[in-house]
Parts: structure tokens; C-alpha cells; sequence
């Protein structure tokens, strides 16, 4: 591939977007801005698309979005009759602005769309495929990615992201189409004049909203409960339905984070728009300290992962972990459902698999079945629609994963952050009625089952020496296997890239039922583990660690050992 060449085609030829030009323009003569625009494609996979905004093939842009249409379009035309697809967008920069141009191209392709007429959060275009029966579905997001990124998500006709397979078949279709000459377009007001293209109506919202609340256990308990909530939805996407459904449900005194309120894909007071870290909170944690709530939410920008922080013992504010939320949450459901006799005897519950255990431990107390998955909602969206396809979908109490994504119910296929703000905020009301705050309720939880002190080590490898590097490493992991991490032996390796599952004490060998993926996982003494797996929409290895003790204190030492040794291996 000459790159100089690429460059000077589309210095000439990409005018779809006055930006692009400018910014090509403005790299001339820049060997190493041009070699990071042009390096490479952008891979389309199970996440879609996801890249910094800007000019090239390396970025989102008008033409690699269209490009990646033009073969979703051929790859519908070639498995339905008559494709239709729903597409949404966040409050990210031209999140509107390609989610109308991919709108033209489907439509020129004679594909009808729905299109949301604002921006909606992720989950509500999960629930938007199957309320209109579409063969597929885009949301134009990056989640909770800096600023400067944009993604391209596509669902499949069960509301969950494309899997493997029909992915890996799009993206043939994708490869085919040149940018600047295989793709069909057509006018906006004129595929909406031919009903090609039609605005789905506030009707949708709410019928997702309506199907939210039923996930309610103690639907009377937040009206009574005095809760009061400070909540941000990170200049995202949440701030209309999140509000709605705490409106809904009782929760009245609701104060929002007025510079966090308006969408906003430049993030001005949050430049990491990730329920995730403290810097999401700072806004929110300034108003406590006037306000007082019981609770602080955040939603990140696509609004299907929520964040919290809760009053301890002391006041303060303390950021709880997805883990811990999830683990929390969880034992709410089981628990309260239980003692209502709501729960199915053949309940299920799910999590990715690098999320805590503590979860599975919780289940088995209320002799709910527990699966882990490969990380990605996607698997628990099948899950589900297997459920529901023999007539099972009550059994479904939740899924969850550690990185503070959550669904209960079945009304969408992917992590729902307003039926976990909905439901945190019932939790929260239910056990200030007993006088307890969610801090204490976290704490009754490791006194009972253990102190599981869990942390993901992140490490970054940029540009195109930095994959060439992340494969390196899960290579040298995989010829030269540690047996021991921070004097700990390891007792099981997990391979999930040759589905092996080895047993080091006999050298014995299982096979690991769940799809292939780049993961490596090692169980230590006492039930202690690292899974190490490379980002898929990022370029980051992570490190999953589970440190057990009886003591907070106990388990962060072990955690701390075992996070030394995965730097070790990083560099």
C-alpha cells in the first residue's frame, strides 16, 4: 500500500465533507500525521466502527461511514426480502450528521429506515429494532471514549450486536466498496417523500419506558422514600428518559448537573465522559456538598452504562465499582423477589466473565442458575433471545458487567442505564427505609460472603508499532505461560483463543464452551485471578484482577501484589 498515493486520492477526491479537505490540507508534508491516517482500514467487527473523528482511512469520516453502510446495505439486500433497519445517534461530534448520510445510502440501496428524530440512548435503539421487527440496526456512538472518537455500531434483528459471523460477512461485503465510487446516495427529503426513510415518533420512547418500569419489585417504595438524587447524564443522551423514569417511578427530588445537563460531543467539563472514573463525578460531588443527596448518577454519553456514588458513615462520597454495583443489585432482586414468591424456580443470572464472582456466590444462596460469558453484551442479548425462544424469558433476573453495564428485563438486548438508574434509585429507597444507605448495604455483603476486591489495570499501546506490540505480548504469554503470580501457584489456565481450559496439577484438559476470543485467564490459590484480554474497540491490553480476603485491607494487599506483576508483563 503506497501511502503518499492514498493520501494525494483522497486530498483529490474526498469533498463530501469540507472538513476533511481542510484537515488533509493541513498534515501535507507530514510523513507521520499522514502514515497514522492511512496506516490502516477501519476493521469493522462484533463493536462495528470506532476511531478518532477526521480525514483517511484510519478515522470516522463521511466516507468511511458510508462505506461501511454501502456493504451493510449489500449484505441486507442478500439475506432479506425486504431489509429494514433503525438507526440512532448520541450527542457525539456529527453523531447526526453520519447517522442521516448512512440513512441516504440505505435508502438508496431500498432499504427502509427508521430514524430517531433526537438523539436516544443505545438501549432505546435495541428496544426500536424489535418494536418495529427491523433485520438490523445502527447506533452512532463511541460510548464513553474521549471527545475526539466516534463509533458505528450495528445490531442484528434480535436487538443484540452483530456476532461474529455476521460481522465477519459484512465486512466482506465492506472491503468491496471504494470509497469514493461504490457508494449509492440519495436525497434526504426525497426518501423521506418515498417512505423510504420515516421518523420514529415519541410513541417508541414510550413503549420502552412503559416496558423500564415493569422491572420495578417495590413499585410503591420510591414514592415515600424521601430519596434524594443529584444526576448527570455527562452531556449525553440520558438526561430526557433517565429524568422520565425517576419522574415516573416517585423520585421527584431529582437535581441535574446543570453544566453536564445539554448534549455536548465536546465534553467541556468532562473530558472522559466515563461513569467509570472520579472525574465524571467532580461536577456532581461539588454540589453534594450542599445538597446532600443520598445518591449521585451518571450515565456515560450513549446512556447504557451508569455510574454511582453513595454517603458512607462519615458523609462523604464513595464511587462504587460495577462490580459492586451489579453484585448489589443482584442480590436486591433475588432477594426482594424471593420474599415475594416472584422468583422463578429455574431463575437465571449472567455476567461477563471477568466481572466479580462475588455475584455467583450470591446466587447460589437464592438457588438462582448463574453463567459467565465472553465479555460483550451481545452474549447476554442471546442468551436471552434463547430464553425467550422456549418460553423463558421471566427466568431472566439480570445481567451485568463489571465495566457498569446492567439489564434486567427483556425489552432490550443491550446494557440499559435507565432500568439500572431506575432500579438503583429503588434500591437506594428501599433500605433507606430501613435506615441504611447503599454503602452499608455493600458492606452487610462482604461480611457475609468474603471481601472480592476486583481492579482492571489498563495499558495502552498507540499507533501501529502498539498493535504489533499487544501481539507480542498475549503471544509471549501464550508460549512462555507464568505458573505463578506474586507466589501464588497458578492452578488453571483458561485459553479462550483455542477454547482450552488446563489444569496445571495433571497437565488435564477440558474444552471452554464459549466462543473463540483473544483472552488468557489464570486462576490462583485460593480462588484468585488475572484474565488478561485486549480491548476490543481500544488500544489497550486489560488485566483483570480478583483478589479475595476476609478484610478489605486483606484483599487490596493481594490485589496489589498481583497488579505488580501484570505491569511487569506489559512492558
Amino acid at each position: 500500500m503506497n501511502i503518499n498515493a492514498l493520501y494525494n486520492e483522497w486530498l483529490e477526491k474526498a469533498t463530501a465533507d469540507p472538513d476533511l479537505k481542510a484537515e488533509l490540507e493541513s498534515v501535507k508534508g507530514n510523513d507521520d500525521e499522514i502514515l497514522d491516517r492511512f496506516y490502516r482500514c477501519l476493521e469493522f467487527g462484533t463493536a462495528g466502527l470506532r476511531g478518532v473523528i477526521g480525514a483517511g482511512t484510519n478515522r470516522m469520516n463521511y466516507y468511511t461511514v458510508c462505506q461501511a453502510t454501502q456493504g451493510l446495505s449489500d449484505y441486507l439486500n442478500a439475506k432479506y426480502e425486504q431489509p429494514s433497519i433503525a438507526i440512532g445517534y448520541d450527542s457525539r461530534i456529527k453523531s447526526d450528521y453520519f447517522s442521516k448520510e448512512a440513512a441516504k445510502v440505505l435508502a438508496a440501496n431500498g432499504i427502509k429506515v427508521y430514524l430517531f428524530k433526537e438523539l436516544e440512548p443505545t438501549p432505546c435503539l435495541s428496544f426500536a429494532i424489535r418494536y418495529f421487527h427491523t433485520s438490523s440496526g445502527i447506533i452512532l456512538t463511541a460510548s464513553h471514549n474521549p471527545a475526539k472518537y466516534n463509533g458505528y455500531k450495528c445490531y442484528n434483528s434480535n436487538g443484540y450486536q452483530m456476532t461474529d459471523e455476521e460481522a465477519n460477512e459484512t465486512y466482506e461485503y465492506i472491503k468491496k466498496v471504494d470509497y469514493f465510487t461504490g457508494i449509492k446516495t440519495m436525497d434526504f427529503d426525497e426518501a423521506v417523500q418515498k417512505g423510504l426513510i420515516e421518523y420514529m415518533g415519541e410513541e417508541v420512547i414510550d413503549a420502552f419506558l412503559d416496558e423500564v418500569i415493569k422491572q420495578c419489585v417495590n413499585p410503591q417504595v420510591t414514592k415515600n422514600a424521601g430519596l434524594k438524587v443529584i444526576y448527570t447524564p455527562l452531556n449525553g443522551t440520558g438526561n430526557k428518559p433517565v429524568r422520565k423514569i425517576l419522574d415516573r417511578i416517585g423520585v421527584k427530588d431529582v437535581t441535574v448537573v446543570p453544566e453536564q445537563e445539554m448534549p455536548d460531543g465536546n465534553f467541556p467539563t468532562c473530558p472522559f465522559p466515563n461513569p467509570e472514573i472520579k472525574q465524571a463525578f467532580e461536577c456532581a460531588l461539588k454540589m453534594a456538598q450542599t445538597i446532600k443527596p443520598d445518591l449521585l448518577l451518571a450515565t456515560d454519553p450513549d446512556c447504557d452504562r451508569v455510574g454511582i456514588a453513595v454517603r458512607d458513615n462519615d458523609g462523604e462520597y464513595k464511587l462504587m465499582s460495577g462490580n459492586e454495583v451489579g453484585a448489589m443489585m443482584l442480590n436486591y432482586l433475588l432477594s426482594q423477589k424471593k420474599g415475594k414468591g416472584l422468583l422463578s424456580e429455574n431463575s437465571i443470572a449472567v455476567k461477563s466473565f471477568v466481572s466479580t464472582d462475588l455475584a455467583e456466590v450470591i446466587a447460589r444462596k437464592y438457588n438462582c442458575t448463574f453463567k459467565n460469558l465472553l465479555t460483550g453484551f451481545k452474549y447476554i442479548g442471546e442468551l436471552i433471545t434463547q430464553l425467550e425462544a422456549e418460553g423463558r424469558a421471566d427466568d431472566f433476573v439480570m445481567g451485568f458487567e463489571e465495566s457498569y453495564g446492567y439489564l434486567a428485563g427483556t425489552h432490550a438486548r443491550d446494557k440499559d442505564a435507565v432500568v439500572a438508574s431506575m432500579l438503583i434509585c429503588e434500591m437506594a429507597a428501599y433500605y433507606k427505609t430501613q435506615g441504611k444507605s447503599l454503602a452499608e448495604v455493600m458492606d452487610d455483603i462482604y461480611d457475609e460472603f468474603g471481601y472480592y476486591y476486583n481492579t482492571v489495570s489498563s495499558y495502552t499501546f498507540e499507533g501501529a508499532s502498539g498493535m504489533e506490540k499487544m501481539a507480542a505480548i498475549m503471544d509471549g504469554l501464550r508460549n512462555n505461560a507464568p505458573s505463578s503470580f506474586s507466589s501464588m501457584d497458578v492452578t488453571v489456565i483458561d485459553d479462550y483463543k483455542t477454547s482450552v481450559s488446563t489444569v496445571l496439577a495433571d497437565n488435564s484438559t477440558s474444552k471452554i464452551d464459549l466462543p473463540k476470543s483473544n483472552v488468557l485467564a489464570y486462576t490462583l490459590t485460593d480462588g484468585n485471578k488475572i484474565i488478561v484480554r485486549p480491548s476490543g474497540t481500544e488500544p489497550k491490553i486489560k488485566a483483570y484482577i480478583t483478589a479475595i480476603g476476609k478484610t478489605k485491607e486483606e484483599a487490596k494487599e493481594i490485589a496489589d501484589r498481583l497488579i505488580a506483576d501484570a505491569d511487569a508483563l506489559m512492558k
